[in-house]
């Protein structure tokens, strides 16, 4: 009787590439979806400002993506959470809160020390809305705030 498992009188089984080609490809659809998730978050159209000296984030926390666009002809600024747009600060803080919630869940419960904000704020936008994107953090409970720059112009 033929088996596939290898030589039965050599006891040594054969190397078989076709279940670990399987599990490989099933990590890189996983890795593939997280990475495309978390760059959908991000909007193209800020301009981040200059910061030489700015060191990289570790991507190990949770964390919540936070856009402020300056509409420079309207003069006004745009709060997207979740691809979701939001003319003033104080609409998404419920939504800030879930998502920390979320990831307390996920990981410890009570304060979650891993779970941040990330503010990215066009250039153009006058420090007033990005405080009050730091306020409603902070409404949402959330003390861990991190703001994204460019090392480059």
């Amino acid at each position: 009787m033929a088996g596939g498992g290898g030589d039965m009188e050599s006891g040594e089984p054969d190397f078989q590439i076709a279940p670990m080609i399987d599990v490989l490809l099933v990590m890189l659809i996983f890795f593939m979806t997280i990475t495309s998730a978390q760059v959908l978050r991000v909007d193209k159209n800020i301009q981040l400002p200059t910061a030489p000296n700015a060191s990289r984030k570790d991507n190990s926390r949770a964390e919540a993506v936070l856009n402020v666009r300056w509409e420079a002809v309207a003069q006004r600024a745009v709060f997207t959470f979740q691809d979701r747009p939001f003319s003033t600060a104080a609409e998404f803080v419920q939504d800030l809160r879930a998502a920390r919630e979320s990831a307390e869940r996920q990981g410890n419960p009570g304060q979650n020390p891993s779970f941040r904000v990330v503010i990215r704020a066009d250039r153009d936008v006058p420090a007033l809305h990005v405080s009050q994107a730091m306020n409603a953090a902070g409404e949402a409970g959330i003390a861990d705030i991190s703001f994204s720059t460019s090392n480059r112009d």
